[in-house]
């Protein structure tokens, strides 16, 4: 069996020539109104993804990494406080930490979905915790019923980490239901090209539901003016341009096709996979809905970095999201953690393996992809 075209790990391009119409006249209508910096087509997106989501404040931004350092910013943590967050992740969740001297507490993962042990914070608050970044891991919250509860308890901020699940779903034990990065204090996503919901340069945003905290956060996105030339304390220059702003209000209205469509595919590896037991396929949250923008599986029987190799020489691109745990990169080193701490994420970096995800997987894609990952593990 041979592929039927060269396989992407994302499709961006195919995805572009569906709505190309919709996109190069969005961009052009900015390009005439010469409205290149806070124009109205971001005030627009604003308005339009606050309405998808539910949330009463959304401040678009220039990255997801300064969507975490502007909410830990406006939430005015000081040097040494705690945030808790997973060792299983990008290196950008507890970077922003860092940056703000803050002091990254990391704690390992659960094991079937990948996201935040809720145990494991727990028994990692201290007096000087302030906050749990709970990362929504691969395209699904983690347990955030348990995550608010704990906060609750604490008195502790949760700032939700939605980069890899906008359009996401939560439900609550007694029916109420949230979008992802809608729960928390503070929720915060990337519109890097290859998320769910990406635009063609880099781009972020905040939400929240407090008016106070939602001010603040527009305040310190924009060098912490509060009008023109009035700088009420130390902020930043974050802002998503209006031509990233157009194309995004153009891809929203897309959003929850493209999410089923990600659905669809992953229930199609699904089928395939499911009874081997070579691998351990992504298992979804009760409370839940997955929106993939990875479908990661892990390789249990056989070594991962060959299989790896294997679909290489077959035409089909991989990822390993993530090769190394946090408390084991250099720059994150601590006393306070050692190799075999974190047991689920030391297992996972060397187990995982993610296989093309997109909006555009055909059946004929799904099928050579799937044949030759069965091939291998039944080697």
């Amino acid at each position: 069996m041979e592929p039927i075209r060269k396989l992407p790990m994302v499709d961006l391009l195919t995805q572009y020539k569906h709505i190309q119409q919709e996109v190069d006249q969005a961009v052009l209508d900015v390009m005439r109104s010469s409205a290149y910096i806070n124009g109205p087509e971001v005030k627009s997106f604003a308005s339009e993804l606050g309405s998808y989501l539910g949330a009463k404040h959304v401040i678009p931004c220039a990255n997801g990494t300064d969507a975490l350092q502007i909410a830990m910013m406006a939430l005015g943590y000081q040097p040494g406080d705690e945030v808790i967050t997973a060792s299983f992740t990008y290196v950008a969740t507890a970077e922003v930490i860092a940056l703000l001297k803050l002091k990254p507490v990391l704690v390992d993962v659960d094991p079937e979905t990948f996201t935040i042990d809720c145990d494991a914070i727990e028994r990692a608050i201290t007096p000087r915790t302030v906050a749990i970044v709970p990362v929504h891991l691969f395209g699904q919250c983690a347990n955030m019923e348990r995550i608010m509860e704990i906060a609750q308890r604490h008195n502790l901020h949760v700032i939700e980490d939605t980069a890899q699940a906008i359009g996401a779903e939560y439900t609550f034990s007694d029916g109420r239901t949230s979008k992802a990065g809608t729960i928390g204090t503070i929720g915060t996503t990337s519109f890097f090209p290859s998320k769910n919901l990406g635009c063609m340069g880099d781009g972020g945003a905040i939400f929240t539901q407090d008016d106070a905290l939602g001010n603040r956060l527009r305040m310190i996105a924009n060098h912490g003016q509060s009008v023109q030339y009035q700088h009420d304390e130390v902020g930043v220059n974050s802002r998503l341009d209006s031509i990233q702003a157009a194309i995004l209000r153009v891809k929203l209205r897309h959003l929850d096709t493209y999410c089923k469509a990600r659905q669809d595919a992953a229930a199609a590896y699904d089928a395939t996979f499911a009874e081997n037991p070579g691998l351990q396929i992504p298992i979804r949250l009760s409370g839940s809905t997955h929106v993939f923008h990875q479908y990661t599986l892990v390789i249990k029987t056989k070594s991962r970095d060959e299989l790896r190799s294997f679909l290489d020489t077959r035409g089909i691109p991989s990822m390993i999201y993530y090769p190394i745990p946090l408390h084991m990169q250099s720059a994150y080193t601590d006393p306070r953690y050692q190799p075999g701490d974190f047991p689920v994420t030391e297992y996972l970096c060397k187990h995982v393996l993610s296989i093309p995800m997109h909006t555009e997987l055909s059946a004929e894609d799904i099928a050579y992809i799937s044949s030759n990952v069965l091939e291998f593990l039944n080697s």
